[in-house]
């Protein structure tokens, strides 16, 4: 059924509803399906693809608009923007029991599979199946939401299957060697060097990047250092390689744990 809005008319069609409690008031936005989750997980990144009006509302289906009082006096001097985002962000997403339940499903089997494409047993180094990841989420209780991103839960999930010992787990690693030539750096921003050893803030830079160093060494002028790094740190050391040495360092990948499609958006 559409949804008028009364100072306009404009007919609302199609609608997800996120609400929010907050500072004693209801806060409701109207949104397209399915692009709720989408914004949550990052793949969406416009928002005006995601709200079908930039209106808070205080009710959807009754097109009652929130009023600048209610909305300063919950949310402070934040812009309407961050009020939005914030409401997106912590908003539950209002959907019907046969619509949650098919929702809560897909995000559950999107949790397993990340799971089991990001993390090892650190006993074999391999991945689990998804069916014993699902075994051990359902151990440990673990329930899906539909409020975050399964990106987001899926780290949740890990956290919680380590804290408890239901099994061995740990996220997977690759193994990189960097080769950097200490010549002629240029610092990224807010990397000032004390003293001016800008040699020693690059090498410190890169060494907080690994998990486990291997090797760590200065040859011929390059420093060189060999170890285990977590996917997602992957394009960080790339950026920073770029910008400090234009461009004349390299970082290989030897090996990694398994499958690392997709990793460096993995943090």
């Amino acid at each position: 059924m559409p949804i008028n809005q009364p100072s306009n008319q404009i007919k609302l069609t199609n609608v997800s509803v996120v609400r929010l409690k907050w500072g004693g008031k209801r806060f409701e936005l109207a949104c397209y399906k399915n692009k709720v989750l989408e914004w949550r997980s990052g793949v969406e990144k416009d928002i005006d693809e995601v709200l079908q009006i930039e209106s808070v509302f205080t009710n959807v289906s009754k097109g009652a608009v929130a009023s600048n009082e209610d909305v300063k006096k919950a949310f402070g001097d934040k812009s309407r923007e961050d009020v939005v985002q914030e409401i997106l962000k912590k908003g539950e997403l209002q959907v019907g029991d046969k619509e949650r339940g098919a929702m809560t499903g897909t995000i559950h089997k999107d949790i397993v599979s990340i799971i089991s494409d990001k993390t090892v047993d650190p006993r074999t180094r391999r991945p689990y199946t998804t069916g014993m990841i699902d075994k051990a989420l359902a151990e440990i209780g673990f329930s899906v939401g539909t409020t975050k991103s399964a990106k987001s839960q899926a780290l949740d999930a890990i956290k919680m299957l380590q804290a408890q010992g239901t099994i061995p787990i740990e996220r997977a690693t690759m193994k990189v060697r960097v080769t950097c030539p200490l010549s002629n750096l240029t610092l990224p921003k807010g990397g000032a060097a004390p003293g001016g050893d800008s040699k020693k803030v690059i090498k410190d830079l890169l060494r907080g990047h690994f998990v486990k160093v291997d090797d760590d060494d200065t040859i011929g002028g390059d420093f060189v250092i060999e170890g285990d790094i977590q996917p997602g740190s992957f394009r960080q050391i790339t950026d920073l390689l770029s910008e400090a040495t234009k461009g004349k360092a390299q970082c290989e990948v030897l090996n990694f744990s398994q499958s690392t499609e997709g990793d460096e958006t993995w943090s």
